[in-house]
């Protein structure tokens, strides 16, 4: 009976521990969507010229 009881009880931490696991990875994808969804709107409101940033080729010294 002893060795069932511990092994409930490990099993319950193994589930909390997985149900842990699964809301911190929840919680850094909703904060990476979150900034490319930022950054998404960042660079269409920059984006008022079609001129490319940078010059296609390198600069010759």
């Amino acid at each position: 009976m002893f060795e069932y009881e511990i092994h409930q009880t490990r099993t319950a931490e193994l589930i909390r521990a997985a149900d842990e696991a699964r809301l911190v990875r929840e919680a850094v994808q909703a904060r990476r969507a979150a900034r490319r969804a930022a950054r998404h709107a960042a660079a269409e409101a920059e984006s008022h010229t079609p001129r490319p940033r940078r010059h296609r080729t390198a600069r010759v010294a």
